[in-house]
């Protein structure tokens, strides 16, 4: 059992006075309603000792003191955060929300970059990560949400590296063109402490798809499908897409009170359909446009009019900021132009609210209305379409921005770009005219997404997906190479008489370059390759990728055995080149053009040429463009070389074509059986690595460079520790203290 910690920009906690004492009192409505319902229910209720909030407060620390006894329906323990209200507005009204909510939200001429905003957002956050630290104990689970706290995660792991941290962005995460705009600084910072988490949540495929490609671009970091390896961690990245209360909607509905306002509605309007919108005072939510597709409606479509009632809810927010206050404006003088326009004495054809609506109000609207309009220019994921699915009773017709990020749910809407107006037009029509077999047709199918992967769905499976990220990440862990592992290899290298040791050579001795013919060997690789093989014990093997004539320039002095071109040839030292194959290499003929296509297509990659391989790589090239590239190029050359004597290989920013049946993996078991040694040693960080990795299993200690998952018995976790580590193993026998044991 551990605890679960919930960090948001703002505690969902207010306080309240009465005659008689000072109480704190739980809010309704956003994350924690979410919260509270999914640990109401008695599958979840024991799932943790105990549930923390951490957050900003909008009250004194003297009055939360006061009321620290009195909790009114409170399911969390509080940790309020006490911010300076200077400091607060810069990091809220400023940094938040005046430049990762436009920018965020595809507005770049809304977007402001300030420094001293952005300064004191990065204060903020480290307020927040020291306050959760101090209450943070072993085997708590930490959940930070949004894009008020970018920064925490990061912060957060270097105060407690061992902590559990899931993170979730609750808006869009822009494509790498959009997000690239903010300073260099800033935009590595934010990615940084988004990948101070062990799994990061999206509502979308495409948001979570963004990320990683901002963070391929800008950090440098690679992917393996939804996972990278950030500061030798494993950051899973999916998407999760938030549901609501399904429950709480389909039978708030059926309440008395609900009953008798959706009752008083009907009485009010008649025969009349009414079209509903509810949306919080935002310039993301499209509310002009939105009036201008229904005033594009009462134009062309006369015959609708008198007949229909549009009722737009506009719930205050931010309405300190400048563009907020602008935005109200706008839309209260197109409202009065809409029903100056077309009002008559009988009928106004638009009913403008701007408050907060109480639940039982919100219930009634949503199951009295024909249509629901919510058409936002961007949103994350948009509640309300799933809230007025869910209070549908007899029919009833959503229409659903294309941009919201529930469109990729709710695909029986009628789905509309929020900027065409007049397709908007064509849609209210079209909604007001479906027949009701069809309505119920449509809201069913709906209806049965949302109530499957509701409010509960979503809170288990983020939990669930974070403690199996943890679970991965510790059985990496039993694989990095310790002291202890050193030790014993050490001890079994000292012991055994008669030793093989398979090096690679690029990314394992050497690092890679920008152009191969570059990675040479260093003076202090050559001097401990002088030092191994002059220990007679010892058959040093290097099996590179490379050719045999370059092998042969750089180590050819040294007393070593080679493989080049992954097994194509082998030579023994003191004895000639041996060929593996006899198969004509004029299948090259026909590779060549289309390697030679592609790098005309994608500047920066090159074609290396061997006896029996041909090579193209793409390190050098624009990350995006090179994957994008190596995939075209990669399936054209499995369609190309299918029933031919030569195979494909996806290798570390290369892709090579060479002849089948000739691998890493047959020539090591040669060399092995071979030399026949008591002690064997390879070491690789490639994919071809994998088939020596496999053959060898039980026969040697082998050893991946890098942290991805791999046939290997160990991990280290860079080519830099690589010659350490060797060193060390081969350090004088009276410094090994560890019992030998067997290779794995």
């Amino acid at each position: 059992m551990s605890r679960l910690i919930i960090i948001s920009n703002r505690l969902p906690f207010s306080i309240e006075a009465n005659e008689e004492k000072v109480i704190l009192k739980q809010s309704s409505g956003g994350l924690v309603s979410a919260l509270k319902s999914y640990f109401e229910k008695d599958s979840q209720a024991n799932r943790f000792t105990e549930k923390i909030w951490v957050g900003s407060a909008d009250f004194t620390e003297q009055e939360f003191m006061q009321a620290k006894s009195n909790f009114e329906g409170v399911d969390f323990s509080v940790e309020p955060i006490f911010i300076e209200d200077d400091l607060y507005h810069n990091y809220y009204n400023g940094f938040s929300n005046s430049t990762i909510w436009p920018l965020f939200h595809y507005f770049p001429s809304l977007t402001s970059y300030t420094k001293e905003h952005y300064d004191d957002y990065y204060t903020v956050n480290q307020v927040f990560a020291k306050k959760v630290a101090e209450i943070m104990e072993p085997g708590d689970i930490v959940w930070v949400h949004d894009y008020q706290l970018m920064l925490l995660p990061q912060m957060l792991r270097a105060l407690q590296p061992q902590a559990v941290i899931g993170y979730f962005l609750h808006i869009p995460f822009p494509s790498y063109e959009i997000f690239r705009l903010l300073p260099r600084q800033w935009k590595r910072n934010i990615l940084e402490g988004i990948l101070g988490a062990d799994l990061v949540g999206f509502h979308t495929f495409d948001y979570a798809q963004h990320f990683i490609q901002s963070v391929k671009m800008l950090l440098g970091v690679e992917n393996q499908y939804n996972s990278v390896q950030f500061k030798n961690r494993l950051v899973h990245i999916d998407l999760f897409p938030i549901g609501i209360d399904f429950k709480k909607f389909k039978e708030g509905v059926e309440t008395k009170d609900v009953m008798a306002y959706h009752d008083e509605l009907k009485e009010n309007f008649g025969d009349k359909k009414i079209v509903f919108s509810v949306d919080r005072l935002d310039y993301t939510k499209g509310l002009n446009y939105r009036l201008q597709g229904y005033e594009n409606f009462l134009e062309r479509y006369p015959e609708w009019r008198e007949k229909v009632i549009f009722i737009l809810n506009i719930v205050p927010s931010r309405d300190v900021i400048p563009t907020y206050i602008e935005r109200k404006k706008m839309i209260e003088e197109q409202v009065s132009t809409i029903n100056g326009k077309f009002s008559t004495i009988q009928w106004q054809p638009l009913i403008y609210r701007f408050n907060h609506l109480p639940f039982n109000e919100l219930c009634g609207l949503y199951r009295v209305a024909d249509v629901g309009l919510i058409t936002p220019l961007r949103d994350g994921m948009n509640l309300v379409a799933k809230e007025f699915v869910a209070s549908s009773k007899e029919g009833g017709v959503l229409i659903l921005s294309e941009l919201a990020g529930a469109a990729s749910e709710l695909n029986e809407a009628i789905l509309v770009n929020p900027t065409d107006t007049e397709e908007l037009g064509d849609a209210i029509a079209t909604a007001l005219a479906m027949p009701l077999e069809e309505q119920k047709s449509r809201m069913k199918l709906m209806q049965g997404r949302v109530a499957d992967y509701d409010v509960e769905r979503w809170v288990n499976d983020f939990l669930d997906h974070l403690t199996s990220v943890k679970q991965q990440q510790e059985q990496m862990k039993v694989k990095l190479i310790d002291a202890k592992v050193t030790d014993s290899i050490m001890s079994n290298y000292a012991l055994a008489q008669k030793r093989c040791i398979l090096l690679d050579y690029d990314g394992t001795l050497a690092p890679f370059t920008k152009i191969p013919s570059h990675a040479s060997p260093s003076k202090d690789v050559v001097s401990f390759l002088e030092r191994l093989t002059a220990d007679k014990k010892n058959e040093v093997v290097i099996i590179s990728g490379r050719d045999a004539d370059t092998l042969e320039e750089w180590l050819g002095h040294l007393d070593l055995n080679f493989v080049a071109e992954h097994g194509v040839l082998i030579k023994y030292k003191g004895e000639n080149w041996l060929t593996q194959t006899t198969v004509s290499p004029d299948w090259k003929e026909r590779i060549r053009p289309l390697l030679q296509s592609y790098v005309t297509r994608c500047v920066g990659s090159i074609i290396e040429e061997k006896q029996n391989t041909l090579a193209w790589h793409y390190r050098n090239t624009h990350p995006g463009l090179g994957f994008t590239r190596s995939r075209e190029l990669l399936n054209n050359l499995l369609q190309l070389t299918a029933n031919t004597p030569v195979q494909v290989i996806d290798g570390n920013k290369v892709l090579e074509v060479r002849l089948t049946g000739v691998d890493k993996g047959m020539t090591a078991l040669k060399v092995f059986n071979h030399f026949q040694p008591d002690f064997a040693l390879c070491i690789g960080d490639d994919t071809t690595d994998e088939d020596m990795f496999k053959v060898l299993e039980n026969r040697a200690f082998t050893i991946k460079i890098g942290s991805c998952s791999t046939e290997a018995n160990y991990n280290i976790i860079s080519q830099a520790e690589v010659l350490p580590f060797l060193q060390q193993m081969v350090a004088p026998a009276n410094n090994h203290n560890a019992e030998p044991v067997p290779a794995k």
